[in-house]
């Protein structure tokens, strides 16, 4: 019978060793959500601030509205009159935008 292999280390060297593997672990995650859509501080306070996120986003992306309305199979003033507030998207409508902009619903809506 063999004796298992079996490693010793002080209780200074075990955390240490635990604290790299959460700090490589973190990485990890951040590294998965690199590619994630991200905004700009003054975009996120004009969103926090009321202005609709698809106008935001349009415009954190430089598209114009008739790109964008084009892009989402929207008519221009269709997509003027969500920006303004003045209509809510249909859930279509609404995954279309998000879609042409590069987004899910709830980059777009949350």
């Amino acid at each position: 019978m063999t004796a298992p292999d079996t490693i010793t280390m002080s209780r200074a060297e075990y955390t240490a060793l635990l604290e790299r593997l959460e700090d490589a672990e973190d990485r990890a995650r951040i590294a998965e959500r690199r590619d994630d859509p991200t905004i700009g501080h003054d975009n996120l306070k004009r969103i926090l601030a009321g202005e609709h996120p698809v106008k935001v986003w349009r415009e954190e992306k430089g598209l114009k509205q008739n790109e964008l309305a084009a892009t989402a199979g929207i008519s221009a003033p269709m997509l003027n009159d969500i920006e303004k507030g003045r209509r809510t998207p249909s859930l279509d409508v609404a995954r279309r935008l998000a879609s042409a902009l590069g987004l899910t619903l709830d980059d777009l809506f949350d």
